[in-house]
This record gives structure tokens, sequence and C-alpha cells, in this order.
């Protein structure tokens, strides 16, 4: 029962710092400059991809997966490191 307890926590843990990632990760609100619409319009035929508004939400998405990832690694070798001074 702990293990699963353990796990339905660390799931939240990570949860939570994926929706605090899209929310304050993500520039609101942003305009594209020429370039880098240029830069998108040309990933976006280059990947195959319609509508390069669908390539800048994938970026997105996977640089807040990444940063997510990076806090939940941080914070789970701070609590073991905390948990040995003990």
């Amino acid at each position: 029962m702990a293990a699963l307890a353990r796990r339905l926590f660390k799931f939240a843990l990570f949860l939570g710092l994926f929706v605090l990632s899209v929310l304050y990760v993500r520039p609101y609100p942003y305009e594209w400059t020429e370039t880098e619409s240029n830069a998108y319009w040309a990933a976006s035929d280059w990947l195959a991809v319609r509508d390069p508004d669908d390539l800048y939400y994938v970026v997105w998405v996977t640089i807040e997966l990444i940063v997510a990832v990076l806090a939940y690694v941080a914070i789970m070798k701070l609590w073991r490191w905390r948990s040995t001074k003990h």
C-alpha cells in the first residue's frame, strides 16, 4: 500500500509540475516576428506539417515537458539528499 501511495504521489508531483510549466513557461501573448514566421513556415514545410501553429504548439509542449522533467529530477535528488542527511 505504501508503494502505491508513493507512486501516486510521484505522479501527482510530476503532473503538478507539468501544469505549472504550462502556465508559466509559455510566452503569452506572443506575436511572431517576420523572421520567426519564416522559420516556422520553413520548418513546417520541411516536416510536412500543414499549419505552422501546430508545429509551434508541439515545440512548446516539448519544452514544457523537458522543464517539468528537470524540475522533477531536481526535487527527487534533493529529497534523497535530505533523507540521507537525517
